[in-house]
């Protein structure tokens, strides 16, 4: 029967099919693993251009089936006794997708898989010494950046310092002063000599009037000896002239002119408030002193009067207040005028066109022997007698200006016209410009080579300086002069040699301030690398 050998035979077909799968399948992943050997090395094949990949690989038909490779020649497969043909195949799963050269694997198990060689565990020392191949190069490169910047940034500007705030005087002075009232005593250049009672503001009487002729030779300057413009009287001026009890220059005839000087002379030595009023509204073209009042109470500010209120030019309203410091102030800056200065000192002047001499209300200090040039009185009812004076006393080679203020100086009893208070206040004043006449010396404040404070480079270093000349002061025992120390205006080096002049060392305030050079005491010093590389500001 032929039936049996057909069943027999078809049970067989399969198996050299299952056989041949393994074994193409070895032969493929034996070409992709297996390894060159280790000496001398034939050349690789090259290897087929891998294509690019597919966005998402989708699985494969199951191949068809191929024909059977031969079998080897040692095992050669018997041929079945009666061939029939074979029945198609059944399918099988088709496999996983395997990474072969159209699927690329990750470089590090690329690598490994040629080179046999897996990759070295991680440890905590590889990864630190990981870190710092990657973190290094980066740390160094940030610190050389940040030493240029350092190092090549702007030095900070030098600067002087160390001086001490204050030199006062050996010894000390008291003033004599009354028991009542205020006064202060200044010397321009030294400063404040010393002062008494409460520095309130109270009436000023007619030293209000060394304001307004302040305020017209600032505008209206004139020269020593100059008589300078013609000022017309008017009628205003003319009227003001016949009040009674009020202190007025009179005879003025309406039109008559007289010199800007004549007219200081006229409002300073015998106190005519017409006089005030009518410069006043000649300063400013207006018919009334409202606009000279208030280039009035400018200046005091600008003097730094902070405790003064001008109300009018003549001083004669009760509302016009200061104190003996502001007034002070004052009297310093209006003793640079040298037109003033002559017009003041004067016991009395005759004026052409005037009926008699003007008479000074200071004679009596003027011709005390005292030295006494000015400057104007003052008295009222409100006011009390006031009195802002001048002096000189030579010492040595130098003759400074002494000015000084008394102010609500009241006579008892009954002083309707406050003459009283006035020659009060005359006589009170009088016993202290002799006491501090008598008090007034010159002593070295500084003397040559003395170290005076230093130059500080702004990094820590501190380089001395020292006095180029003796600073000599005129004050009274007890006096406090301030000391400063300034370039100048002028900006520091970085480096200089010893005896390089560097600023100015001033002892005293004010236009009489005395002052000498200062010199670096040694060598001044650029920073060096370590210094601008440690440096913080």
């Amino acid at each position: 029967m032929n039936a049996v050998p057909a069943d027999d035979a078809s049970p067989e077909e399969p198996k050299p099919e299952q056989k041949q799968e393994p074994g193409e399948e070895q032969n493929q992943k034996r070409e992709e693993r297996e390894p060159e050997p280790a000496t001398e090395p034939d050349p690789a094949p090259e290897p087929a251009p891998e294509p690019e990949p597919e966005p998402e690989a989708k699985p494969e038909p199951a191949p068809e089936p191929e024909p059977a490779p031969s079998a080897p020649e040692s095992a050669p497969e018997p041929e079945p006794a009666s061939p029939a043909p074979a029945p198609p195949p059944v399918p099988e799963p088709a496999p996983e997708p395997e990474r072969t050269r159209e699927s690329p694997m990750p470089a590090l198990d690329l690598l490994a898989q040629l080179t046999n060689t897996p990759p070295p565990p991680r440890t905590p020392a590889r990864s630190l010494v990981r870190r710092i191949k990657i973190w290094a190069p980066l740390v160094l490169l940030l610190a050389a950046v940040l030493v240029g910047v350092q190092v090549l940034r702007p030095l900070p500007a030098p600067a002087l310092g160390g001086a001490e705030a204050a030199y006062t005087l050996p010894g000390r002075f008291e003033a004599p002063w009354p028991d009542h009232g205020q006064g202060a005593i200044l010397i321009p250049g030294s400063g404040e000599v010393a002062t008494f009672g409460a520095q309130k503001p109270v009436p000023t009487a007619s030293v209000a009037k060394v304001m307004t002729a302040y305020v017209i030779l600032k505008g209206h300057p004139l020269k020593k000896g100059e008589a300078g413009p013609r000022i017309a009287v008017d009628a205003k001026a003319v009227a003001d002239g016949q009040v009674k009890h009020e202190s007025r220059i009179e005879g003025l005839t309406a039109g008559t002119t007289y010199s800007q000087q004549d007219m200081l002379k006229m409002l300073m030595i015998p106190s005519g408030n017409n006089i005030a009023r009518l410069l006043a509204r000649w300063d400013t073209g207006s018919d009334t002193t409202t606009e000279f009042v208030a280039k009035m109470n400018a200046a005091a500010e600008e003097l730094g009067m902070k405790d003064t209120t001008y109300t009018d030019p003549s001083g004669l309203d009760a509302k016009t207040v200061s104190t003996a410091v502001d007034q002070l102030k004052l009297a310093e800056a209006v003793m640079r005028f040298d037109a003033f200065r002559a017009v003041v000192a004067l016991p009395n002047a005759p004026i052409e066109g005037l009926p008699k001499p003007l008479y000074n209300n200071n004679d009596s200090l003027l011709l005390s022997g005292l030295s006494i040039k000015g400057i104007k009185t003052g008295s009222s009812s409100a006011a009390g007698g006031t009195l802002m004076w001048a002096a000189y006393k030579t010492v040595g080679a130098r003759t400074p200006l002494i000015v000084g203020m008394m102010m609500g100086q009241r006579a008892e009893g009954p002083d309707p016209e406050a003459l009283r208070s006035l020659a009060l206040v005359k006589t009170n004043t009088q016993k202290v410009v002799a006491a501090v006449r008598e008090a007034i010396t010159s002593t070295v404040a500084v003397r040559k080579g003395q170290v005076v404070g230093y130059v500080d480079d702004g990094m820590g270093r501190r380089t001395p300086v020292v006095a180029a000349r003796d600073v000599e002061v005129v004050g009274v025992p007890g006096q406090k002069l301030t000391v400063t120390l300034d370039d100048g205006g002028k900006p520091l080096p970085h480096a200089a040699g010893a005896g390089t002049e560097v600023g100015r060392l001033t002892v005293g305030s004010g236009a009489g301030a005395q002052s000498a050079p200062v010199t670096l005491k040694e060598a001044l010093t650029e920073p060096g690398f370590v210094d601008k590389l440690t440096r913080l500001g």
